[in-house]
């Protein structure tokens, strides 16, 4: 297995499949002299220098733990400028099983798929994109390349040659749910969206609603309702995932995660211009000098009404004579009768009233025009909205999460170029360019007022720092960081709730939620997606019973395995009519298609070689799922 990249996904990504798949690694990281841009060479260099410390730290301590699987062979670390052909061929990509691409620039990972595609058509590759559709474009045609390089290649080894994963995408729904109490969590498969519901601790002696099944129990208690926020080192201090029913039984009074529905995955929104379709007459001028319009024209029309009434008998010469007087159109009322003569004077003053306010909404909506790219300010009489720092990949995908549901929000960002300001602008959200850690940003976000607090710059002690000052301005303030370190965040989550006990502290890392994806894909398998459970990670997968003997020919109880995995659903559609990516929405082709997905199984149903199933499982327990099977993919070794 080869890992290319330069932050901390690499690292957790090796880590994973060095750890819990017991797989040789060699990991390609850029050298700490590489610069890609001349103004960001500092940064460069500390980020890869402290990149590959970290990486040989963390071999060392996975070394010990592997040494009967692997021989005490020890992980290799290949340095190199630039990722290029010659590069990956002294990584060995040409007898590799599998390429995992996971820098942070998207241009990099594409260049080096169609290299490392060259080098080996059989490859398996699992590349790191944000945009979506070039994500799908880019799948298809490597996927092209290898089945013209190996015509004899059967089709169902080339449907997985290639994986398209973002981590951004992983992470946010994570990410947005920890800032919004009972928001659910989604996980989408075959049309369906799978909901986890984070259930509060019940009353003295009582057990929470199961739902469907339970999927974890909580740290949290009815008589801690905070928890202790465990981790995957907590031990018996953290939560306990996929727990069997005595055990739920037997967990009264603690907090649960529950399968709560599964329901119709409604259809995406339509893309919509940056433009969009105008500007409303509220955005063009302001309330006051809608006002003064709204007074000028009632005072007109009267003036018209009173011409009518007293001297003119016909209604329409009345309101044209009454225009001509406004406009100061020369025609004077001399030997007329002194009420027409007092309306005109009368008219003729509203007519000089009425040119400084037509001169203000032309200069108000020549402003508005001007600036409908600028971005909002947060409004004076804001309240219970999100501040969210930082509008990075992670943080642009957690504000159009937040905008889906409908939660208002304030965003903070010190570049002005970074890739969400776009994305604000677009949805009209209030934005502040500027360092979070300067005086008077996070009041000018309204922090006081604000609900919570999410985070998720990339730097911890920023995110440390800003939910420091925010719960000195606001100590109930529901705070949300995103922090790297397992110890660092139980250290600091012990610290703020020892600061602010009645304060709702959570921290996410984001490598964490998206690295058992990666990894699961370099071993060939389908991860539908993640949920947090404090900060451990309960994954969602599709696999083929065949080839599994710890689930074919068992039971649906028989294979449930307390504390790894959980079978929660079969796909009833025939092997050849089922669709390859169930985390794809169906099209609108196939939506007369067979029934898909069966839930509320049988504990007694048999699973048989061709079912396809859908199961929950812990990282160590998809790994031990993944490990040795009994048939291989056609024209590759068993990974």
């Amino acid at each position: 297995m080869i890992v290319c990249g330069d932050d901390a996904l690499a690292e957790r990504l090796a880590a994973e499949l060095r750890e819990l798949y017991r797989t040789q690694v060699t990991i390609v990281v850029p050298t700490a002299r590489t610069v890609t841009e001349p103004e960001a060479g500092g940064a460069g260099r500390m980020r890869a220098a402290a990149l590959l410390s970290r990486l040989q730290a963390a071999m060392n301590r996975a070394a010990p733990m592997a040494m009967d699987s692997l021989a005490g062979q020890t992980p290799r670390v290949l340095e190199a400028p630039v990722l290029d052909e010659d590069t990956l061929t002294e990584a060995g990509v040409v007898r590799a099983d599998a390429l995992a691409l996971v820098h942070d620039d998207d241009e990099t990972n594409i260049r080096a798929a169609l290299a490392a595609r060259r080098l080996n058509p059989r490859l398996r590759l699992v590349i790191r994109l944000y945009d979506r559709r070039l994500g799908q474009h880019l799948t298809q045609l490597l996927d092209q390349v290898a089945a013209l390089a190996q015509p004899g290649l059967d089709p169902d080894a080339v449907d997985t040659s290639t994986t398209v994963l973002s981590d951004a995408d992983t992470a946010a729904p994570a990410l947005a749910a920890t800032a919004v109490a009972g928001t659910s969590k989604v996980v989408q498969a075959d049309g369906l969206l799978l909901r986890a519901v984070e259930r509060h601790p019940p009353g003295r002696g009582g057990v929470a609603d199961p739902g469907m099944c339970t999927l974890a129990l909580l740290s949290s208690t009815t008589n801690d309702p905070a928890g202790t926020e465990g981790s995957d080192a907590s031990g018996q201090d953290g939560p306990l995932l996929l727990p069997d029913d005595r055990t739920v039984a037997a967990a009264t009074g603690r907090g649960t995660v529950v399968l709560d529905a599964v329901t119709p995955a409604g259809r995406g929104l339509p893309p919509r211009r940056l433009t969009g379709r105008g500007l409303p007459i509220g955005s063009l001028f302001s309330r006051r000098l809608r006002w003064s319009l709204a007074g000028l024209v009632v005072c007109v029309v009267g003036l018209a009404l009173a011409t009518w009434a007293t001297t003119e008998p016909r209604p329409l010469r009345a309101g044209y004579l009454t225009l001509l007087d406004l406009f100061a159109i020369d025609d004077p009322a001399i030997g007329e009768p002194a009420a027409r003569q007092i309306l005109q004077l009368l008219t003729g003053l509203a007519g000089l009233l009425l040119l400084p306010v037509l001169l203000a909404a032309a200069l108000e909506a020549f402003g508005t025009f001007r600036t409908a790219s600028a971005l909002r300010r947060p409004p004076r009489r804001l309240s219970g909205h999100v501040v969210l720092l930082g509008l990075g990949k992670v943080g642009t995908r957690v504000l159009a999460r937040l905008h889906e549901l409908g939660i208002p929000v304030v965003c903070v960002e010190e570049n002005p170029d970074a890739r969400g300001i776009p994305l604000a602008r677009r949805l009209r959200v209030p934005t502040l360019l500027g360092d979070v850690r300067d005086e008077g940003v996070l009041e000018a976000a309204k922090i006081h007022r604000a609900h919570a607090l999410l985070a998720l710059t990339s730097h911890d002690t920023t995110n440390l720092e800003a939910a420091l000052y925010a719960r000195s301005v606001k100590p109930d303030l529901r705070v949300s960081l995103r922090l790297y370190d397992d110890a660092f965040a139980t250290a600091v989550y012990r610290t703020l709730r020892a600061a602010h006990p009645r304060a709702l502290t959570r921290s996410r890392s984001v490598t964490t939620l998206a690295a058992p994806a990666f990894a699961s894909a370099m071993m060939g398998r389908q991860v539908l997606g993640a949920i947090p459970v404090e900060r451990r990670v309960l994954l969602f997968a599709a696999l083929d019973v065949a080839g599994h003997p710890l689930l074919e020919g068992r039971t649906v109880a028989e294979s449930f395995r307390s504390g790894a995995w959980r079978v929660l659903a079969i796909d009833s559609t025939a092997p050849d009519d089922r669709r390859p990516d169930l985390a794809a929405s169906p099209d609108d082709d196939t939506s007369a298609s067979p029934p898909g997905l069966v839930w509320r199984l049988h504990p007694g149903y048999v699973l048989r070689p061709t079912d396809r199933v859908v199961l929950a499982a812990t990282r160590q327990g998809l790994a031990e799922l993944l490990g040795p099977r009994t048939e291989t993919r056609p024209g590759r070794a068993a990974p």
